[in-house]
């Protein structure tokens, strides 16, 4: 392994770690509405990113970017559609986690790299091999195993799941920089959640300057630990191939796991156990169908046959 790749895989790796603590930041602010601190994560990410370009020396290709957006109305459209999917994202995950349902959240990323694919079959027309199939018949049956013990459908789970999914697909149609994607991306709803924000004032319900100083800080920092780790993927995923974020990436729903089990004592049931196990063998098939190895052997398998 080179120098390159081990710095993509601790960069990769550093931000998947980061987002696999997230529940325990938005935890620390349960105390305040989910609409009101997705309204604070998208103001202040913005003005986050806004000085980072502005440090970084990139406010030109802000610039640039956007005067070339401005000619591809296509791309303003998946720019647009990038900033509601993303922020729709933000909100499950935040409403979920500060309603003690972090595990649903997990599962909801663990889906998510299969629903990828599914969008990339039917939108862009991509082929699955065999595994990859198979690996969809035993999600969906993990995903009808909850639904049956639920007794209801698993809706924010699926809810992540597409929407960081359907968040990927924009974000393929855009490809910018990924600091100047994440500006962008908060700069069409920076607005709408400022008036969010001042309206919520006026009525006497914001929670921001006005329930404690660390309430304060944890708000207002949230733009700056929403960059971080996407700013760190972005580094790291320059450098190692696509099967190695394939296999990183699931670092992030694991912890999430663990913390809604060991530290927030969520209820783990072995209805549950048994669907999550469904999923686990489904991903590690879909994982292992994207590694060199399993398209080497399906190659030398065809030429066999011939």
């Amino acid at each position: 392994m080179n120098e390159s790749t081990k710095s993509g895989m601790m960069y990769a790796g550093s931000a998947y770690l980061l987002w696999g603590l997230f529940p325990i930041y938005w935890k620390w602010l349960e105390h305040v509405a989910a609409d009101e601190i997705l309204a604070n994560r998208i103001f202040w990410s913005f003005v986050s990113m806004v000085l980072f370009l502005l440090f970084t020396r990139k406010l030109g290709r802000l610039k640039a970017t956007l005067q070339a957006i401005k000619t591809k109305p296509k791309q303003a459209v998946a720019l647009i559609a990038a900033s509601l999917l993303v922020s729709l994202n933000w909100f499950l995950f935040i409403w979920a986690v500060n309603e003690d349902r972090i595990i649903e959240t997990s599962l909801g990323y663990y889906i998510n790299p299969l629903m990828s694919v599914l969008l990339g079959v039917f939108i862009l027309k991509e082929d699955l091999s065999k595994a990859q199939i198979f690996s969809f018949i035993l999600a969906m049956g993990g995903v009808l195993v909850l639904a049956i013990s639920y007794g209801q459908f698993p809706w924010v789970s699926l809810g992540l799941a597409v929407t960081f999914a359907l968040y990927g697909l924009a974000k393929k149609m855009i490809q910018v920089d990924a600091a100047i994607g994440l500006t962008l991306e908060t700069a069409v709803v920076a607005p709408a959640a400022l008036v969010f924000l001042v309206f919520t004032y006026f009525h006497g319900d914001l929670s921001l300057f006005s329930y404690s100083v660390s309430t304060d800080f944890l708000l207002i920092i949230g733009g700056t630990v929403t960059a971080i780790p996407l700013l760190l993927f972005a580094q790291g995923a320059q450098k190692i191939p696509l099967y190695m974020i394939g296999f990183l990436q699931y670092i992030t729903p694991t912890m999430t796991l663990f913390l809604g089990i060991f530290v927030y004592h969520e209820p783990f049931t072995p209805v549950q156990l048994t669907a999550f196990c469904l999923i686990w063998t489904a991903l590690l098939l879909f994982s292992l169908s994207q590694t060199k190895w399993y398209q080497h052997k399906q190659f030398v398998l065809k030429n066999d046959h011939k």
